[in-house]
Order: structure tokens, then C-alpha cells, then sequence
């Protein structure tokens, strides 16, 4: 029974929240919807860990896409090896992880060590920056640690099939039941982080914000030294 919670209960549950509470925000707190910038109150640290975790999200994604959606006998029809893909794996799933835990750390830093940002942070900015670093961890832990000192886990024959079954309605709960306890963990941590989404600022990654990663820094300028610079031309 805790098999069939775990591996079809839960991650329906977790992901009706996360559909119904997007279109409710959506639908009646739209202003919400986006995450208000706070370059105003301190630059340095953002600089460095925005780009971080933004870029290092992106490239998690493209590698769970990767290794969960597109089936293993894909790879094999295209003369991919298994040994070549955990190689690929490893080092870009890794530094993929290496950037996202680096900059949610800085993130979570600057929010609890500036005064100005910390005041304007709510449970949840501290909530979901938290969970990001717990799932980004125990992800990089597994593929730069667990994949090169206990066994290069195949998940594409496991986590990846019972992933997709879940999206076609016909869970296969009993690809889980051998997977490796970290491995679980994951899973069920990253479920827990989409049912957060709807209540955290994580709620703009549905709008494919693609564009803030080529975008020029926002700019602040000092009123008074505007009206300063009029006053003297």
C-alpha cells in the first residue's frame, strides 16, 4: 500500500495542486504572478547568484527532459551508448547542479543577510529557496557522488518509464519499488516542490521567462541625482 501512495497517489495529488492552484492564481491574483525584482536593494550578490541558479536551472531541466521523457530506446536507435550518455550525464548533470546549489546559496544568503532584502522576504521566498537547495542537492549528490562511487544508476529503465506512466494515466508504481533509496528521496522531494509552486514566487517559471536570461540588468538611478544632472545642463 505505501508503494501505491508514493508512486500514484501522491504525485497526483501534489500535481492537482500544483494545476489548480496555478489557474487560481492566475485566474484571481495575476498581479502576483511575477517575481518583483530586488536590484534596487543590493547588486553584488545578485549578480553573481541570479545568473547561477537560473542558468544552472535551465540546464537541469534540459537534462531531466533528457534522462525521464525521452525513452532509452531512443538513445540506442541513434547509437548513443550507455556508457556514453552517464558520461554526459554525470558532467552535465552535474555541473548543472553544481550552479543551481551555488546560486540558491547565495540567494538564501542575501536574503538572510541584507536588511533591506530580508525585510521585504516572505516564509515562502525563504521556503522555496530552501526546498530548490534540498532537491538541487540531494540531485547533484546522486549524480557526481552515488553515480561514480556506488553504481551509475539506470534510471531510464525505472524513474523514466513510471515518470511518463504517470502522464498517461496507467502508473507503473512497481518500477519504483528497487530504486535506490536516494533516489526516492528525490522523487519525492521534487513532488513536494511542485506543490509548493502555486504559493511561492516559483509560479513565474510557467511563463517561459526565457527572455531574462539574455536581458540587460535593470537600472536604478537616484532620483535626486537625475534632477540634479536637469538642473545642471
Amino acid at each position: 500500500m505505501i508503494d501505491i501512495f508514493l508512486w500514484v497517489v501522491f504525485p497526483y495529488i501534489t500535481l492537482t495542486i500544483m494545476i489548480v492552484g496555478c489557474i487560481y492564481r492566475f485566474a484571481f491574483r495575476q498581479k502576483t504572478w511575477t517575481a518583483p525584482s530586488t536590484e534596487f536593494f543590493e547588486k553584488k550578490w545578485l549578480r553573481i547568484g541570479s545568473p547561477l541558479f537560473h542558468y544552472g536551472i535551465l540546464l537541469a531541466v534540459i537534462g531531466h527532459v533528457m534522462g525521464l521523457v525521452i525513452p532509452l530506446q531512443f538513445y540506442q536507435a541513434i547509437g548513443v551508448t550507455d556508457h556514453l550518455y552517464h558520461i554526459g550525464a554525470i558532467y552535465g548533470g552535474g555541473l548543472a547542479g553544481l550552479m543551481v546549489v551555488a546560486g540558491a546559496v547565495i540567494l538564501l544568503i542575501r536574503k538572510a543577510t541584507v536588511d533591506r532584502v530580508r525585510i521585504h522576504a516572505t516564509f515562502a521566498d525563504f521556503f522555496s529557496v530552501i526546498a530548490l537547495i534540498i532537491v538541487a542537492g540531494i540531485g547533484t549528490y546522486m549524480t557526481i557522488v552515488y553515480n561514480t562511487t556506488v553504481e551509475a544508476y539506470e534510471y531510464r529503465t525505472t524513474i523514466g518509464p513510471w515518470f511518463r506512466s504517470i502522464f498517461t494515466f496507467q502508473p507503473q508504481y512497481q518500477l519504483m519499488t528497487e530504486v535506490p533509496v536516494i533516489f526516492k528521496i528525490h522523487v519525492i522531494a521534487s513532488f513536494g516542490l511542485f506543490a509548493s509552486i502555486p504559493f511561492t514566487h516559483l509560479v513565474h517559471i510557467y511563463s517561459v521567462p526565457i527572455h531574462y536570461l539574455a536581458r540587460a540588468p535593470q537600472q536604478y538611478r537616484s532620483r535626486a541625482g537625475y534632477q540634479h544632472r536637469r538642473d545642471y545642463k
